[in-house]
């Protein structure tokens, strides 16, 4: 029995109640069911009564104690009992609480995905780094971050596009197309320029590409290099990307914007709403009206863009293919772009709390034998993300990037993450899974089989061990609607390690195969079931992540 199917049941005793004449008030619209802290408190409890108090002019206790019989009586349901001030604290039957194990291995890779966003169609971008260098361990962080919540809100029912916005115009760009010329003659880069062993890579293969381009003017040479260094860094960022297993439904080029006249667009509607004005021979926005801490120019004096005009004019574009959510993900050094964009969203007639979502992560360090690691031996001034995955391997990346939260800076530990043992954390988790595939086999070898559903009695699985990993499976789908709502990936993490060490604590306790000459039992299907359901559960979990579920280790 789900946590929606026992709302269910406490739903219609209310109904019960109202129908006897015991009740006198409205049925709620919705009843909420939580696991109490204590397990001596019951399997779920409910404040259903202190709900309904006010409206039915009785103490909330009264109430309870009212409903109680009535939930007791219902299928499933062992007892029902109030607590405190007026809670109920429902235990269900053994054979109830059983058949959530045949329940996930059935349900197989679709255990733990719900309904509960359904109909939401939600842009979300991230990583969105220049293509200027390689991809730093900042970036590394969003794209498994960005990547788990893409999984979770598409587990939980949303329709959900992958975006990666690019700029190839502007400033940043012309620097980076000094840098390869220079290296490409030989010369030190501008002082503005980008360092690094890859700027003379780059640089080498433009000219592979185009070798006539040191023979052009430099104007003309700048556009070469300009053109074919942003494709060719493009390109690597997207292949580190994909072998981190991150990839994208929508690669969007700034350059874009500019040449389908999107930016002029968005200040036409901007000022259509009476938002824009002109002074200093500028277009401003008027975002004050709406929170932020200035105005913010659109148009310079000198008739060039501005930064935040293209950020307008995307927002819009956004919108335009009919996202009802945008979701952009940045990093620390971003915390003073959430009020413009909030205000330019409100400016656009949006609600910047409904439409507009932005969400802020700290920073991310590399460390080994306790110092940090801050140089790469390509990039020069930064840890990339290739450096990252060479020094832990991608599932150690993957796994300790997503199980912290995105609002506390980390430091990862190369000597921990490559380390074999219970203190790393997706070593845990993963070999936690690789037992379950190795009972299995042993079980295969043996001639044990669990047999099919109707072989599978639950009301066999009581003991105390079987009882705690089954609340703990019977979790999933909630830790998954959760992380997918509050944009929360690491929950999945923590839950995984959790159910990992609840299942070594069964195992420890409860024997699944029979020992050499005895006979299986129907308790030993039992738990084979229980086994099968754990190993489907840390695996759906793991691909949440992004993170591969060995079958050995």
């Amino acid at each position: 029995m789900t946590p929606a199917d026992l709302a269910s049941v406490i739903s219609d005793s209310v109904r019960e109640a109202i129908r006897s004449g015991q009740l006198a008030v409205d049925p709620p619209e919705s009843v909420h069911v939580e696991r109490p802290r204590h397990r001596d408190h019951g399997d779920y409890s409910t404040n259903v009564a202190l709900q309904l108090a006010k409206a039915a002019g009785t103490p909330a206790r009264a109430v309870a104690e009212l409903l109680a019989p009535i939930v007791s009586s219902a299928a499933g349901v062992a007892k029902a009992e109030v607590a405190g001030p007026g809670f109920l604290n429902i235990t269900l039957e053994s054979a109830v609480k059983g058949a959530v194990a045949r329940d996930i291995v059935i349900a197989d890779t679709a255990y733990g995905r719900t309904n509960e966003l359904q109909g939401l169609r939600l842009n979300l971008e991230f990583v969105s780094a220049n293509p200027t260098g390689p991809v730093h361990i900042g970036g590394a962080r969003w794209a498994v971050v960005g990547d788990a919540l893409a999984r979770l809100l598409e587990a939980a029912g949303a329709d959900v596009a992958r975006e990666y916005y690019f700029n190839d115009a502007g400033s940043q760009i012309d620097r980076f197309a000094r840098s390869l010329l220079a290296s490409a003659h030989n010369a030190p880069v501008p002082d503005d320029g980008y360092g690094g062993a890859y700027i003379r890579e780059i640089a080498d293969n433009v000219l592979k590409r185009r070798p006539e381009a040191l023979n052009l003017p430099d104007s003309e040479a700048l556009d070469v290099f300009r053109a074919e260094g942003t494709s060719l860094m493009f390109d690597e960022i997207k292949t580190s990307l994909a072998e981190f297993g991150t990839h994208f439904d929508v690669y969007f080029n700034e350059k874009s914007l500019h040449d389908q006249g999107d930016l002029d667009k968005a200040v036409a509607r901007l000022r259509e709403g009476g938002h824009v004005y002109e002074a200093d021979g500028a277009v401003w926005l008027r975002s004050t009206d709406f929170g932020d801490d200035k105005d913010r120019v659109l148009l310079k004096s000198d008739g060039s863009w501005t930064y935040f005009t293209a950020d307008c004019a995307y927002y819009l574009n956004k919108r335009s293919r009919g996202f009802e959510r945008v979701v952009i993900m940045l990093g620390a050094d971003h915390q003073g772009y959430v009020g413009r964009m909030k205000a330019m969203a409100a400016c656009f007639g949006d609600d910047p709390d409904k439409h507009l979502e932005i969400l802020i992560g700290q920073l991310v360090n590399l460390v080994k034998d306790g110092q940090p690691v801050r140089m790469s031996k390509r990039a020069g001034t930064v840890v990339t993300l290739d450096d990252l995955v060479e020094a832990v391997g991608v599932d150690a990346a993957r796994y300790s990037l997503a199980r912290a939260n995105v609002d506390s800076m980390i430091d990862l530990d190369v000597n921990l993450l490559t380390s074999q043992s219970n203190e790393n954390p997706v070593f845990y988790v993963q070999y936690a899974h690789a037992r379950l595939c190795a009972i299995q086999r042993k079980a295969q070898e043996m001639g044990v089989d669990k047999g099919g559903p109707e072989d599978f009695d639950p009301a066999l699985l009581s003991h105390e061990r079987e009882d705690e990993l089954l609340r703990m499976l019977g979790e999933f789908p909630r830790v998954v609607t959760t992380a997918a709502t509050l944009r929360e990936p690491h929950r999945v993490a923590h839950y995984l390690e959790q159910l990992a060490g609840t299942y070594h604590r069964f195992y420890d306790s409860c024997r699944v195969l029979p020992r050499e000459g005895e006979e299986p039992s129907p308790l030993t299907q039992a738990r084979l079931w229980l086994t099968d359901a754990s190993r489907v559960v840390l695996r759906n979990g793991l691909n949440l992540l992004g993170v591969t579920a060995p079958e050995r280790m």
